[in-house]
């Protein structure tokens, strides 16, 4: 009856000590595996340099502002008539002395900022609201208009270089007609922006424009 006893007692300590290095190798090996596997996921993707940090930094400081100017002035408008670069080109002045033409705008679907040109330099300019008119008189003489066409109105943004400010923020659009000698006669605009509208602007840009 001991010796039985004895023989079971020794053939179960025998069998805890075979398990007990099985379980704790297994466990290195898994830990072995995981280290492993960070160690190629850390060569597989390349580190970021500095110059490639400071443009990435650049480009969501770019669009954070242009999200934030979005918010402030997507929906921005000035009233019909409005002069805002008046402190370069001066306010609109009325022709009543004999000799005097006019350009009549009506607008449709767009605000627009109209520049009137003679001799390359701007005489009159005046904002006007999308399904609004505007008239401009000045003595007779040969004159070119400019339209620029756009969304949403900052005051504050910088336009020709920093001479001037204010200016769409989207969906710009610059187009103008060719120059026009006025004598005592009215020319008319009616600005549709869609194919086939009443006239065909030529293409133009900013810097002409302004």
């Amino acid at each position: 009856m001991n010796k039985n006893y004895l023989f079971a007692l020794a053939s179960l300590l025998f069998l805890s000590c075979e398990q007990k290095p099985e379980t704790n190798h297994n466990s290195l090996t898994s830990d072995s595996n995981s280290k492993n596997s960070n160690l190629d996921y850390e060569n597989v993707i390349p580190k970021e340099t500095e110059e490639e940090k400071k443009i990435r930094e650049e480009e969501q400081e770019a669009l954070r502002k242009e999200k934030e100017t979005e918010e402030l002035y997507g929906n921005k408008s000035l009233q019909t008539g409005s002069t805002p670069y008046s402190s370069n080109y001066g306010e609109n002045s009325n022709c009543d002395d004999y000799g005097c033409s006019q350009i009549n705008v009506t607008t449709s679907n767009s605000d627009v900022m109209v520049t009137i040109k003679k001799n390359d330099q701007v005489v009159r300019h005046a904002y006007i609201r999308a399904g609004d008119n505007y008239s401009f008189s000045f003595p007779n003489g040969t004159y070119q208009t400019f339209f620029y066409y756009g969304k949403g109105w900052n005051p504050k943004k910088v336009m020709k270089g920093g001479e001037l400010e204010g200016g769409f923020i989207k969906d710009e659009h610059v187009g103008k007609d060719e120059p026009k000698a006025l004598f005592d006669n009215i020319l008319e605009y009616e600005l549709i922006l869609q194919p086939n509208g009443n006239f065909s602007t030529q293409p133009s840009n900013l810097e002409e424009a302004l």
